[in-house]
């Protein structure tokens, strides 16, 4: 059985996935193809594009469309709490109650439309609830055999914006489900805003910076509560709509004109400094503790049973809270899907529908499923691109590479398929050095442009991987950070947090070769068996996908050499 994933549902994070008889086969995200970060208000047609020639499929071979946004029907009571709780906004109250599924019905005609445009005529739409989705994309892709905790935690769905449940026998059970505006991740995304970054795309720059401030220096308790099984978000603050918004510049805001009397300004320009590392210090502290609060209260028994966990949903990335979820006592095993955004519900629509359909999902065992090049595609790329770039073919690429970076460059890195989910893995990276002190700042200042506190991660080499990060627990997507153990910090200085954490990777020979191969060889010449990974790209870029797009950030940045899988670039 065929079926394609597509998201695109909440306006942002467009993807397709494919699953051929329960296997993953492709997942690709929209904003890689079209180079517009978080493909904002588009539908994923050149990633489903692509999952189909990937799959080797044509349109009228696929059975299922599946898609992460679903009619939420009156008796639910999502859309009469929703309604409650905006009875200071009465047209969104009254549009909830009488209007609820408008959005829905939108979505379904784009992606009839979209199946239309590619040919996909004798496939069947099946819509999935969205935190449904997520809870799939978790679970069914663990290959957790036992009776296993979910937790979905995001903004919001179409009502649901958090989900606690379980899986058992390949069947998803619901326990509890929290409504729109009483949303953790909303209110993470409301204080992301009030620090001046964009909210869904800058909450992880939120956590990069908390490590700078005292959590305790000023409560922010006020602006939500756990108590008595419930969630509580305090709408005179944040997670707010209409006229209670505040606004600068003719943009609303999702917090109110009280959050700044309350807290002062917000935060404008890229330096970071008192008060706002202390917010951001305090905001993630309280996330924290809320979640493991209804972690612990929801799911502690099943927890206790089997000690598995899995967990979705754009709150799932805050690789902080999953390091201390791994901590909780008897907790054996913490399995994030790593495209835990809204990307991801792609993924998670068409497991979850391929599960209705009667199939057995296959684990997931790698990331990598978005497209590859071929060494000749790289040297057309090279010879069309306007910049006249110079290149050789090298023979031992991966040894190549380990020699540049022992030297102390960043290298541009481009081989294999590319990542599915925000975080690079060592397909579509820019690579450092981690023993060579600088190196951080140089990759931000003259590659990334970005701010200069934000965190770069280790990818590092399975059989040193237990010594560095003091745990055998699995780490394959940099969705957990770990403590640094104390005699490694001073080996790898530019990968260690400003609290002493790291957010490891840990590779694999099965799964990336080429890159095994290269710590490999940086190891032999340096002494450490890991390198410093980031994403490939500039800031307010999507990551990089073909050949050309790489190109074409090489000529817009200072970096002076990009590997093209066995291509060598150089602009000297």
């Amino acid at each position: 059985m065929i079926v394609l994933g597509l998201s695109g549902a909440l306006g942002h994070d467009a993807s397709a996935a494919i699953l051929v008889d329960g296997k993953i086969i492709a997942a690709a995200e929209e904003e890689r193809f079209i180079r517009d970060k978080h493909a904002k208000n588009k539908f994923p047609y050149e990633a489903a594009k692509f999952c189909l020639k990937q799959a080797g499929v044509k349109p009228e071979d696929v059975d299922i469309v599946a898609f992460p946004y679903a009619e939420i029907p009156l008796s639910s009571n999502a859309r009469w709490h929703y309604a409650k709780r905006h009875w200071y906004a009465p047209d969104r109250a009254l549009d909830a109650l009488f209007n609820g599924n408008r959005r829905f019905r939108r979505n379904r005609d784009k992606s009839l439309q979209l199946m239309a445009d590619l040919g996909l005529s004798k496939a069947k739409f099946v819509p999935v609830e969205h935190h449904l989705a997520h809870a799939s994309s978790a679970y069914h892709l663990s290959g957790f055999k036992e009776k296993t905790a979910i937790v979905g935690i995001d903004g919001k769905g179409e009502y649901a914006t958090t989900f606690f449940g379980y899986g058992e026998n390949g069947k998803i059970h619901k326990i509890k489900e929290f409504y729109d505006p009483d949303s953790l991740g909303g209110v993470y995304g409301a204080i992301t805003e009030y620090l001046g970054f964009d909210m869904l795309d800058g909450e992880f720059k939120v956590m990069g910076m908390a490590p700078y401030g005292d959590p305790k220096k000023y409560d922010l308790s006020g602006l939500m509560k756990f108590e008595n099984g419930e969630l509580i978000i305090n709408t005179k603050l944040v997670n707010v709509v209409g006229l209670r918004r505040y606004k600068e510049n003719g943009k609303g805001y999702y917090f109110t004109p009280e959050l700044i009397k309350m807290l002062g300004p917000k935060r404008q320009g890229d330096e970071i400094d008192d008060p706002y590392i202390h917010y951001a210090a305090s905001i993630q502290a309280l996330l924290e503790e809320l979640a493991l609060e209804m972690i612990e209260y929801y799911l502690g028994d099943i927890i206790r049973e089997t000690g598995k966990i899995v967990m979705a949903g754009g709150v799932a990335l805050n690789v902080k809270l999953n390091q201390r979820i791994i901590a909780m006592p008897h907790v054996k095993e913490l399995f994030v899907q790593p495209a835990s955004g809204d990307n991801g519900t792609s993924l998670g629509a068409a497991t979850y529908a391929a599960h209705l359909a009667g199939e057995t999902i296959h684990k997931m065992e790698h990331a990598y499923l978005g497209p590859s090049f071929t060494s000749e595609e790289c040297i057309a790329a090279c010879e069309a691109h306007p910049n006249k770039p110079m290149f050789t073919q090298v023979e031992n690429f991966p040894q190549k590479a380990a020699e540049l970076l022992a030297a102390g460059n960043p290298l541009a890195w481009l081989q294999g398929r590319m990542e599915f989910g925000p975080r690079s893995l060592g397909c579509r990276s820019i690579l450092g050095d981690p023993s060579f002190p600088g190196v951080a700042d140089r990759i931000n200042a003259q590659i990334k442009y970005r701010e200069r506190w934000r965190p770069f991660c280790p990818s590092m080499l399975d059989k040193v991987a237990a010594d560095i990060l003091q745990t055998e627990h699995p780490a394959p997507y940099m969705t957990f950070t770990f403590d640094v153990a104390e005699h490694w910090k001073s080996r790898i200085p530019e990968v260690v947090h400003e609290d002493g954490t790291a957010r490891a990777q840990v590779v694999t020979r099965e799964t990336n070769p080429r890159y095994y191969e290269l710590i490999e060889h940086l190891e032999k010449l340096r002494g450490n068996a890991v390198v410093l990974n980031t994403s490939l790209n500039r800031r307010g870029e999507p990551m990089i996908c073909s050949p050309t797009d790489a190109l074409n950030m090489f000529y817009g940045c200072d970096l002076e050499y990009l590997m093209l899988e066995d291509i060598l670039v150089t602009k000297k």
